[in-house]
Protein backbone atom coordinates (compact mmCIF):
# COMPACT_ATOMS: atom_id res chain seq x y z
CA UNK A 1 0.00 0.00 0.00
CA UNK A 2 1.52 3.31 -0.83
CA UNK A 3 2.13 5.91 1.57
CA UNK A 4 0.30 8.73 0.37
CA UNK A 5 -2.93 7.36 0.55
CA UNK A 6 -5.04 8.80 3.33
CA UNK A 7 -4.49 7.62 6.75
CA UNK A 8 -8.38 6.74 7.00
CA UNK A 9 -8.22 3.86 4.78
CA UNK A 10 -6.00 2.35 7.06
CA UNK A 11 -8.73 2.20 9.72
CA UNK A 12 -11.89 2.30 8.09
CA UNK A 13 -13.90 -0.78 7.44
CA UNK A 14 -15.23 -1.87 3.66
CA UNK A 15 -18.63 -1.36 3.18
CA UNK A 16 -20.21 -3.80 2.25
CA UNK A 17 -23.38 -3.29 -0.30
CA UNK A 18 -26.24 -3.05 1.12
CA UNK A 19 -28.96 -5.92 1.04
CA UNK A 20 -32.75 -5.56 1.80
CA UNK A 21 -34.22 -8.50 3.87
CA UNK A 22 -38.06 -8.43 4.08
CA UNK A 23 -39.79 -8.93 7.36
CA UNK A 24 -41.88 -11.66 7.95
CA UNK A 25 -45.22 -11.22 6.92
CA UNK A 26 -47.82 -12.64 8.93
CA UNK A 27 -50.35 -12.18 5.66
CA UNK A 28 -51.22 -13.85 3.06
CA UNK A 29 -51.15 -10.84 0.47
CA UNK A 30 -47.97 -10.31 -0.88
CA UNK A 31 -46.04 -7.08 0.36
CA UNK A 32 -45.93 -3.45 -1.12
CA UNK A 33 -42.65 -3.62 -2.61
CA UNK A 34 -43.09 -6.92 -4.03
CA UNK A 35 -46.33 -5.78 -5.59
CA UNK A 36 -45.95 -4.98 -9.85
CA UNK A 37 -46.34 -1.70 -10.61
CA UNK A 38 -48.84 -0.52 -12.84
CA UNK A 39 -48.33 0.08 -16.90
CA UNK A 40 -50.66 2.32 -16.93
CA UNK A 41 -51.66 5.66 -14.98
CA UNK A 42 -54.48 5.77 -13.17
CA UNK A 43 -57.53 7.50 -15.15
CA UNK A 44 -60.31 9.69 -13.25
CA UNK A 45 -63.16 9.70 -14.31
CA UNK A 46 -63.61 13.39 -13.49
CA UNK A 47 -60.77 13.69 -16.49
CA UNK A 48 -63.24 11.56 -18.77
CA UNK A 49 -66.61 14.01 -18.01
CA UNK A 50 -68.35 11.16 -16.24
CA UNK A 51 -69.11 13.48 -13.55
CA UNK A 52 -71.44 16.23 -13.53
CA UNK A 53 -69.89 19.32 -11.33
CA UNK A 54 -72.78 20.36 -9.22
CA UNK A 55 -74.77 23.53 -10.20
CA UNK A 56 -73.35 27.10 -7.74
CA UNK A 57 -76.51 27.36 -5.83
CA UNK A 58 -77.45 31.47 -5.81
CA UNK A 59 -76.09 32.75 -3.19
CA UNK A 60 -78.33 35.90 -0.82
CA UNK A 61 -75.91 38.80 0.14
CA UNK A 62 -77.03 41.62 1.83
CA UNK A 63 -77.67 43.85 -1.44
CA UNK A 64 -80.39 41.69 -1.29
CA UNK A 65 -82.26 42.19 1.86
CA UNK A 66 -83.06 45.64 1.35
CA UNK A 67 -84.89 47.72 3.83
CA UNK A 68 -88.90 48.30 3.05
CA UNK A 69 -89.75 50.82 0.65
CA UNK A 70 -92.78 53.24 1.11
CA UNK A 71 -95.28 51.41 -0.44
CA UNK A 72 -94.15 48.21 1.45
CA UNK A 73 -94.99 50.55 4.23
CA UNK A 74 -98.17 51.23 3.42
CA UNK A 75 -99.19 47.48 2.82
CA UNK A 76 -97.85 47.00 6.34
CA UNK A 77 -99.69 49.71 8.12
CA UNK A 78 -103.06 47.81 6.86
CA UNK A 79 -102.33 44.82 8.87
CA UNK A 80 -100.18 45.66 11.80
CA UNK A 81 -101.08 48.99 14.43
CA UNK A 82 -98.16 52.00 14.43
CA UNK A 83 -96.94 50.81 17.19
CA UNK A 84 -96.60 47.01 16.09
CA UNK A 85 -94.62 48.46 12.84
CA UNK A 86 -92.67 50.69 14.92
CA UNK A 87 -91.36 47.72 16.89
CA UNK A 88 -90.63 45.64 13.50
CA UNK A 89 -88.83 48.56 11.81
CA UNK A 90 -86.79 48.97 15.12
CA UNK A 91 -86.06 44.99 15.45
CA UNK A 92 -85.12 44.88 11.52
CA UNK A 93 -82.89 47.61 11.91
CA UNK A 94 -80.77 45.97 15.42
CA UNK A 95 -79.90 42.68 12.67
CA UNK A 96 -77.19 43.02 10.77
CA UNK A 97 -78.00 42.19 6.70
CA UNK A 98 -74.53 40.19 6.33
CA UNK A 99 -76.34 37.72 9.59
CA UNK A 100 -78.71 37.12 8.00
CA UNK A 101 -77.04 36.55 4.21
CA UNK A 102 -74.90 33.77 5.83
CA UNK A 103 -77.67 32.29 8.55
CA UNK A 104 -80.26 32.09 5.58
CA UNK A 105 -79.25 30.36 3.39
CA UNK A 106 -78.58 25.82 3.43
CA UNK A 107 -75.58 24.89 5.28
CA UNK A 108 -72.66 23.07 2.98
CA UNK A 109 -70.44 22.55 6.18
CA UNK A 110 -69.67 19.74 8.17
CA UNK A 111 -71.77 19.81 11.08
CA UNK A 112 -75.19 20.82 8.70
CA UNK A 113 -78.52 18.00 9.46
CA UNK A 114 -78.66 15.56 6.86
CA UNK A 115 -81.96 16.92 6.75
CA UNK A 116 -84.34 19.49 5.45
CA UNK A 117 -86.40 20.93 8.39
CA UNK A 118 -88.21 24.33 8.87
CA UNK A 119 -86.93 25.57 12.56
CA UNK A 120 -88.86 28.57 12.67
CA UNK A 121 -91.91 26.46 12.96
CA UNK A 122 -93.02 24.66 15.73
CA UNK A 123 -93.82 21.29 15.98
CA UNK A 124 -97.12 20.27 17.65
CA UNK A 125 -96.28 16.85 19.47
CA UNK A 126 -92.26 18.00 20.35
CA UNK A 127 -92.08 21.63 20.92
CA UNK A 128 -95.26 22.34 21.94
CA UNK A 129 -97.52 19.44 23.52
CA UNK A 130 -100.79 19.10 24.55
CA UNK A 131 -100.84 19.35 28.47
CA UNK A 132 -103.59 19.02 30.61
CA UNK A 133 -104.51 22.53 32.78
CA UNK A 134 -102.84 23.13 35.96
CA UNK A 135 -106.04 22.63 37.65
CA UNK A 136 -106.13 18.94 37.63
CA UNK A 137 -103.30 18.72 40.18
CA UNK A 138 -104.16 17.86 43.42
CA UNK A 139 -102.21 17.54 46.25
CA UNK A 140 -103.91 15.33 48.16
CA UNK A 141 -103.96 12.78 45.48
CA UNK A 142 -103.35 9.40 46.23
CA UNK A 143 -104.53 5.29 45.87
CA UNK A 144 -107.53 3.73 48.02
CA UNK A 145 -107.11 1.42 50.30
CA UNK A 146 -107.91 -2.29 50.14
CA UNK A 147 -110.48 -1.53 53.16
CA UNK A 148 -111.96 1.08 50.29
CA UNK A 149 -111.86 -0.66 47.27
CA UNK A 150 -114.11 -3.60 49.11
CA UNK A 151 -117.15 -0.96 50.28
CA UNK A 152 -116.94 0.14 46.48
CA UNK A 153 -117.36 -3.63 45.54
CA UNK A 154 -119.91 -4.32 48.44
CA UNK A 155 -122.08 -1.50 47.57
CA UNK A 156 -121.98 -2.49 44.32
CA UNK A 157 -122.86 -5.66 45.13
CA UNK A 158 -126.17 -4.85 47.65
CA UNK A 159 -126.99 -2.50 44.71
CA UNK A 160 -127.23 -5.45 42.15
CA UNK A 161 -130.67 -6.22 40.05
CA UNK A 162 -132.29 -9.81 40.80
CA UNK A 163 -130.95 -10.94 37.27
CA UNK A 164 -127.70 -9.08 37.03
CA UNK A 165 -125.65 -9.11 33.92
CA UNK A 166 -122.63 -9.31 32.26
CA UNK A 167 -122.93 -5.22 31.26
CA UNK A 168 -122.87 -4.46 35.02
CA UNK A 169 -119.90 -5.81 35.77
CA UNK A 170 -118.69 -3.95 32.85
CA UNK A 171 -120.10 -0.57 33.87
CA UNK A 172 -118.74 -0.96 37.77
CA UNK A 173 -115.35 -1.92 36.30
CA UNK A 174 -114.92 1.25 33.67
CA UNK A 175 -116.87 4.04 36.17
CA UNK A 176 -114.96 2.63 39.81
CA UNK A 177 -112.04 5.02 40.47
CA UNK A 178 -108.72 3.44 42.37
CA UNK A 179 -107.80 7.35 43.70
CA UNK A 180 -108.98 9.40 45.84
CA UNK A 181 -109.10 13.43 45.36
CA UNK A 182 -109.99 14.91 42.18
CA UNK A 183 -111.84 13.42 39.30
CA UNK A 184 -109.74 15.25 36.35
CA UNK A 185 -106.23 14.01 38.59
CA UNK A 186 -106.75 10.73 37.85
CA UNK A 187 -108.59 10.88 34.28
CA UNK A 188 -106.36 13.53 32.76
CA UNK A 189 -103.09 14.40 35.25
CA UNK A 190 -100.79 17.17 34.74
CA UNK A 191 -97.69 16.24 33.55
CA UNK A 192 -94.64 17.94 32.88
CA UNK A 193 -93.00 14.88 30.67
CA UNK A 194 -92.50 14.71 27.02
CA UNK A 195 -95.18 12.71 25.16
CA UNK A 196 -93.84 9.94 23.29
CA UNK A 197 -93.42 10.45 19.11
CA UNK A 198 -95.78 9.09 17.12
CA UNK A 199 -94.76 5.69 15.58
CA UNK A 200 -95.85 4.60 11.56
CA UNK A 201 -97.92 1.98 11.46
CA UNK A 202 -95.81 0.82 8.48
CA UNK A 203 -92.35 1.14 9.86
CA UNK A 204 -93.79 -1.06 12.49
CA UNK A 205 -94.32 -3.81 10.22
CA UNK A 206 -91.50 -3.70 8.65
CA UNK A 207 -89.30 -4.16 11.57
CA UNK A 208 -91.88 -7.09 12.51
CA UNK A 209 -91.50 -8.75 9.26
CA UNK A 210 -87.27 -8.23 9.14
CA UNK A 211 -87.19 -10.44 12.21
CA UNK A 212 -88.69 -13.62 10.41
CA UNK A 213 -86.60 -16.32 11.43
CA UNK A 214 -86.09 -19.11 8.99
CA UNK A 215 -86.70 -22.86 9.56
CA UNK A 216 -83.12 -23.90 9.89
CA UNK A 217 -82.28 -21.34 12.84
CA UNK A 218 -85.27 -22.44 14.53
CA UNK A 219 -84.16 -25.89 14.52
CA UNK A 220 -79.93 -24.56 15.68
CA UNK A 221 -82.35 -22.62 18.07
CA UNK A 222 -83.55 -26.00 19.26
CA UNK A 223 -80.48 -28.21 19.06
CA UNK A 224 -78.05 -25.87 20.91
CA UNK A 225 -80.45 -23.77 23.24
CA UNK A 226 -79.43 -20.30 22.04
CA UNK A 227 -81.81 -17.73 21.15
CA UNK A 228 -82.13 -15.59 17.97
CA UNK A 229 -80.26 -12.37 19.18
CA UNK A 230 -77.19 -14.94 20.33
CA UNK A 231 -76.95 -16.49 17.34
CA UNK A 232 -76.63 -13.08 15.51
CA UNK A 233 -74.24 -12.04 18.14
CA UNK A 234 -72.04 -14.51 16.97
CA UNK A 235 -68.90 -13.45 15.69
CA UNK A 236 -69.16 -16.04 12.23
CA UNK A 237 -65.49 -16.12 9.72
CA UNK A 238 -65.69 -18.16 6.55
CA UNK A 239 -62.11 -19.85 6.48
CA UNK A 240 -61.77 -22.00 3.40
CA UNK A 241 -63.87 -21.90 0.02
CA UNK A 242 -63.38 -23.82 -2.82
CA UNK A 243 -65.03 -25.77 -5.12
CA UNK A 244 -65.32 -29.75 -5.22
CA UNK A 245 -65.68 -31.93 -7.76
CA UNK A 246 -67.27 -35.62 -7.33
CA UNK A 247 -66.43 -37.77 -10.79
CA UNK A 248 -69.11 -40.04 -10.77
CA UNK A 249 -70.75 -42.79 -14.09
CA UNK A 250 -73.05 -39.89 -14.99
CA UNK A 251 -70.12 -37.29 -14.91
CA UNK A 252 -68.24 -35.05 -12.89
CA UNK A 253 -70.58 -32.93 -10.33
CA UNK A 254 -69.10 -29.52 -8.46
CA UNK A 255 -69.99 -28.14 -5.33
CA UNK A 256 -69.15 -25.86 -3.28
CA UNK A 257 -67.25 -26.24 -0.18
CA UNK A 258 -66.86 -24.34 3.29
CA UNK A 259 -65.00 -24.37 6.35
CA UNK A 260 -66.69 -21.59 8.72
CA UNK A 261 -65.54 -21.00 12.41
CA UNK A 262 -67.63 -19.23 14.92
CA UNK A 263 -67.38 -17.84 18.67
CA UNK A 264 -68.91 -15.45 20.85
CA UNK A 265 -65.36 -14.05 21.37
CA UNK A 266 -65.55 -15.31 25.50
CA UNK A 267 -64.04 -18.74 25.17
CA UNK A 268 -66.66 -20.65 22.86
CA UNK A 269 -65.12 -21.89 19.85
CA UNK A 270 -66.25 -24.22 17.31
CA UNK A 271 -65.88 -24.81 13.62
CA UNK A 272 -68.19 -26.13 10.95
CA UNK A 273 -68.04 -27.76 6.98
CA UNK A 274 -70.57 -27.28 4.97
CA UNK A 275 -71.14 -29.06 1.31
CA UNK A 276 -73.72 -27.80 -1.16
CA UNK A 277 -74.22 -27.32 -4.91
CA UNK A 278 -75.57 -23.84 -4.07
CA UNK A 279 -73.53 -21.34 -2.58
CA UNK A 280 -75.42 -19.86 0.03
CA UNK A 281 -76.83 -23.30 0.93
CA UNK A 282 -72.99 -24.55 1.85
CA UNK A 283 -72.42 -21.42 3.52
CA UNK A 284 -75.30 -21.64 6.22
CA UNK A 285 -74.64 -25.22 6.41
CA UNK A 286 -71.20 -24.27 7.40
CA UNK A 287 -72.51 -21.55 9.54
CA UNK A 288 -74.77 -23.99 11.37
CA UNK A 289 -72.45 -26.79 11.69
CA UNK A 290 -70.08 -24.56 13.53
CA UNK A 291 -72.44 -22.88 16.24
CA UNK A 292 -74.09 -25.74 16.72
CA UNK A 293 -70.22 -27.63 17.64
CA UNK A 294 -69.25 -24.72 19.39
CA UNK A 295 -67.19 -25.85 22.75
CA UNK A 296 -65.56 -23.79 25.40
CA UNK A 297 -61.64 -24.00 25.92
CA UNK A 298 -59.76 -22.83 28.73
CA UNK A 299 -58.61 -19.41 28.72
CA UNK A 300 -55.59 -18.25 31.43
CA UNK A 301 -57.26 -14.39 32.66
CA UNK A 302 -59.47 -14.22 30.26
CA UNK A 303 -56.61 -13.27 27.39
CA UNK A 304 -54.17 -16.34 26.73
CA UNK A 305 -54.13 -20.15 26.93
CA UNK A 306 -52.32 -22.17 29.62
CA UNK A 307 -49.20 -23.18 28.84
CA UNK A 308 -47.39 -23.96 25.11
CA UNK A 309 -49.79 -26.57 23.44
CA UNK A 310 -49.42 -28.92 20.33
CA UNK A 311 -51.68 -30.45 17.76
CA UNK A 312 -51.81 -33.01 14.45
CA UNK A 313 -53.70 -33.24 12.41
CA UNK A 314 -52.17 -35.47 9.41
CA UNK A 315 -49.56 -33.69 8.27
CA UNK A 316 -49.91 -30.67 9.82
CA UNK A 317 -48.30 -29.73 13.37
CA UNK A 318 -49.54 -26.25 15.24
CA UNK A 319 -47.97 -25.17 17.92
CA UNK A 320 -49.45 -22.77 20.41
CA UNK A 321 -47.76 -20.49 23.02
CA UNK A 322 -48.78 -18.30 25.71
CA UNK A 323 -47.79 -14.48 25.67
CA UNK A 324 -47.51 -11.68 28.52
CA UNK A 325 -50.22 -8.99 28.07
CA UNK A 326 -49.86 -6.63 25.24
CA UNK A 327 -48.16 -9.36 22.76
CA UNK A 328 -50.76 -9.29 20.73
CA UNK A 329 -51.67 -12.69 18.78
CA UNK A 330 -48.80 -12.87 16.19
CA UNK A 331 -49.65 -16.34 14.36
CA UNK A 332 -50.73 -17.00 10.64
CA UNK A 333 -53.98 -15.48 9.12
CA UNK A 334 -56.28 -18.43 9.87
CA UNK A 335 -55.02 -19.23 13.38
CA UNK A 336 -55.51 -15.34 13.91
CA UNK A 337 -59.18 -15.43 12.76
CA UNK A 338 -60.13 -18.60 15.39
CA UNK A 339 -58.41 -16.65 18.03
CA UNK A 340 -60.27 -13.60 17.16
CA UNK A 341 -63.28 -15.87 17.26
CA UNK A 342 -62.63 -17.10 20.77
CA UNK A 343 -61.84 -13.87 22.11
CA UNK A 344 -58.11 -14.65 22.70
CA UNK A 345 -55.74 -11.21 22.82
CA UNK A 346 -52.35 -12.61 23.35
CA UNK A 347 -50.86 -15.66 21.51
CA UNK A 348 -48.34 -16.69 19.33
CA UNK A 349 -48.31 -19.40 17.12
CA UNK A 350 -46.25 -21.89 14.89
CA UNK A 351 -47.39 -24.21 11.70
CA UNK A 352 -44.48 -26.51 10.90
CA UNK A 353 -44.27 -28.98 8.44
CA UNK A 354 -48.01 -29.35 5.72
CA UNK A 355 -49.58 -25.94 5.79
CA UNK A 356 -52.72 -27.03 4.55
CA UNK A 357 -55.52 -24.79 5.52
CA UNK A 358 -58.19 -27.56 6.53
CA UNK A 359 -56.23 -29.04 8.90
CA UNK A 360 -54.20 -26.14 9.93
CA UNK A 361 -57.85 -24.82 11.61
CA UNK A 362 -58.63 -28.45 12.59
CA UNK A 363 -55.12 -28.95 14.23
CA UNK A 364 -55.28 -25.36 16.07
CA UNK A 365 -58.80 -26.24 17.59
CA UNK A 366 -57.18 -29.68 18.75
CA UNK A 367 -54.60 -27.69 20.68
CA UNK A 368 -56.88 -25.28 21.98
CA UNK A 369 -59.15 -28.09 23.46
CA UNK A 370 -56.27 -30.28 24.90
CA UNK A 371 -55.03 -27.77 27.17
CA UNK A 372 -54.16 -28.93 30.77
CA UNK A 373 -55.82 -26.98 33.73
CA UNK A 374 -53.07 -26.14 36.55
CA UNK A 375 -55.56 -28.01 39.18
CA UNK A 376 -55.46 -31.07 36.90
CA UNK A 377 -51.98 -31.48 37.14
CA UNK A 378 -51.86 -30.52 40.87
CA UNK A 379 -54.57 -33.22 41.39
CA UNK A 380 -52.52 -35.47 39.05
CA UNK A 381 -49.89 -35.27 41.05
CA UNK A 382 -51.07 -34.76 44.46
CA UNK A 383 -50.26 -32.00 45.30
CA UNK A 384 -52.11 -28.65 46.45
CA UNK A 385 -52.47 -26.02 44.20
CA UNK A 386 -51.25 -22.33 45.85
CA UNK A 387 -51.44 -18.90 43.92
CA UNK A 388 -47.96 -17.93 44.60
CA UNK A 389 -48.40 -13.91 44.03
CA UNK A 390 -51.90 -14.20 46.23
CA UNK A 391 -49.86 -15.45 48.94
CA UNK A 392 -47.11 -13.02 48.85
CA UNK A 393 -49.03 -9.73 48.39
CA UNK A 394 -51.52 -11.07 51.17
CA UNK A 395 -54.71 -11.57 49.03
CA UNK A 396 -54.22 -7.86 47.89
CA UNK A 397 -54.61 -9.03 43.96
Amino acid sequence: MSASQPIRCLYSRAQLPSRHYSRRTFQTATCLHARPSPKHRSIKASDLGLIKKKEAKPQVTSKDLRPYSEKEKVGLAKRYTPEQLAAIEVGEAAVDPNDLAEQGAAREDSMKLNYLDDLSTIHPVVDKPIRAPEENYDPNFRFKTEDELTDDLTNWVKDLPDEPKRLDWMKFSDNTRVTVGKPEAELNPRSYLAPEIPKLDMLKKNVAGSEEIDASTRRLMRQTGFDHKEIRRFRVKNLVVHRVVNQTRLGKISRQYFLTVAGNGKGLIGIGEGKSSEFEEARQQAKNAAIRNMQPIPMYEGRTIFGDVKGKVSATEVELMTRPPGFGVRCQSLIFEICRCAGIQDMAARVTRSRNHMNTVKATLQALLSQRLPEEIARARGRKLVDVRKVYYGGNL
